[in-house]
């Protein structure tokens, strides 16, 4: 029983590989189009396998999670950047998952929320192709100097996918494979 709703899984992400490419706008489009339908039987399947007496407790617990996390787990539907599943956030938060217990400073709440804000900035930084060190720096240099409390629209210039970033906070040189995420 669980094979059948893990196939409609397997199709939603082929969709996913077949529209990698495409621009955001195309990828709502064609998750419309190709997306929609399977998780409408994806649903559909869930209804009526949660309408059934089993005495799988896990099926029973992931039915249960699908049915109350519907409207979330349809977002990606709504808007092309939004991804199909969270795996490749969740690879990227796992060395701070792991690591937490050794930093400095984050047993305490405004220690794990200035640890949170920094891995949020490098994390950013690393996905946009920024260099990790010059952005930062760039940031430090710069935030005391604007008027971002009295004008908050101007931080969008320094978020990591701002096209008005200057040229040294981009990745220009491959790092060694090792070095690379």
């Amino acid at each position: 029983m669980p094979v059948e709703g893990r196939e409609y899984i397997n199709l939603l992400f082929k969709v996913e590989e077949e529209i990698e490419s495409l621009s955001f706008e195309e990828k709502k489009m064609k998750r419309q189009e190709a997306s929609k339908p399977i998780l409408d039987a994806f649903w559909s399947w869930i209804e009526k396998t949660a309408a059934m007496h089993t005495t799988n407790e896990n099926l029973t617990k992931a039915l249960t999670y699908a049915v109350n996390q519907k409207k979330d787990l349809e977002t990606f539907l709504e808007d092309g950047r939004i991804p199909l599943s969270n795996n490749l956030c969740e690879a990227n938060i796992k060395p701070f998952a792991t690591a937490r217990r050794a930093w400095l400073f984050a047993d305490t709440p405004k220690g794990a929320r200035a640890n949170a804000i920094l891995y949020t900035l490098v994390e950013s930084a690393r996905a946009n192709h920024l260099d990790v060190y010059e952005y930062l720096k760039y940031l430090l240099e710069e935030m005391p100097n604007n008027n971002h409390l009295q004008h908050p629209e101007l931080l969008d210039q320094y978020l990591p996918w701002s096209k008005e970033l200057p040229d040294r906070c981009r990745l220009t040189i491959k790092h060694k494979k090792c070095l690379k995420k």
